[in-house]
């Protein structure tokens, strides 16, 4: 299946390295829509066709992966809308919901949304897809197939796809800020910057492998760490009483009903 991409930001261009380095697809069967195409001369050299306009994509390939940011989401859909007859459309446009999508695309088309986030850059990243869809078993499963190429995907129903967005979409950006965070702590205290950064940011990849792989209760984990008495049930004490738990659980309220917002204009 030949795959187009039309937005080629950060998001997906992290989607095609994954799926580059992981072979998940022959780079000859991928294009991506630039209008400046002396920006993808890397993308070039590895066998990606660059294409100058969303149109020529649009008419090369059998399915498209819309990345755009969602303010240009219904001009490109507008543009490309006859090329798109009969054709796959994979959405990771924030706030578009089924219905939207439904109402944008030509009757034949057939589609499903996927909401990745930037640690697939990296390979690990945490991908979910909604089960309401018109795309068929096939083409559900090469959509699974290139978005496990660089990390984890999660079958989501509809009515939990945009809270779970709340969790894995908008999340790095809060862990990224308790990163800051733990490192400023250690910084006011002696320790050298780029130390702290390192200190906190593998700390906190390794609290998740242990999440992750062991399975255990992440409150259970934390007692552990916590003898009675001790320096980390001290400074469990502070984060309870800055009131960290309601903090981040509003933070991922925040990103829910905003989406929510952006999905009725």
């Amino acid at each position: 299946m030949k795959l187009g991409f039309i937005g080629a930001g950060n998001m997906g261009s992290a989607i095609i390295n994954g799926i580059l380095n992981q072979h998940a697809l022959e780079p000859d069967s991928l294009y991506v829509s630039r209008k400046h195409p002396e920006k993808s001369t890397e993308l070039a050299q590895k066998g990606v066709h660059i294409m100058q306009d969303n149109v020529s994509l649009a008419e090369s390939v059998d399915c498209i992966l819309l990345a755009v940011k969602p303010v240009y989401a219904a001009g490109v859909l507008r543009e490309i809308h006859d090329m798109l007859v009969g054709k796959f459309v994979i959405s990771i446009v924030a706030g578009w919901t089924f219905d939207m999508l439904k109402d944008a695309l030509p009757e034949t088309a057939r589609f499903v949304r996927v909401m990745p986030n930037t640690p697939l850059a990296v390979g690990e990243g945490m991908s979910l897809i909604s089960s309401l869809c018109t795309c068929t078993d096939e083409e559900f499963a090469f959509t699974e197939r290139i978005f496990a190429a660089a990390g984890k995907v999660a079958v989501v129903e509809d009515h939990v796809y945009t809270p779970a967005n709340g969790i894995s979409g908008c999340g790095p950006a809060f862990v990224y800020a308790f990163i800051e965070a733990m490192a400023d702590g250690g910084v006011r205290y002696g320790v050298p910057r780029a130390l702290a950064y390192e200190l906190a940011a593998q700390t906190l990849v390794g609290a998740a492998r242990m999440v992750l792989e062991t399975g255990e209760h992440p409150g259970k984990l934390k007692d552990a760490v916590c003898s009675p008495g001790g320096t980390t049930i001290e400074g469990m004490y502070a984060l309870e009483k800055g009131g960290m738990r309601a903090a981040v659980m509003d933070a991922v309220g925040a990103t829910v009903e905003k989406t929510m917002r952006m999905s009725k204009k």
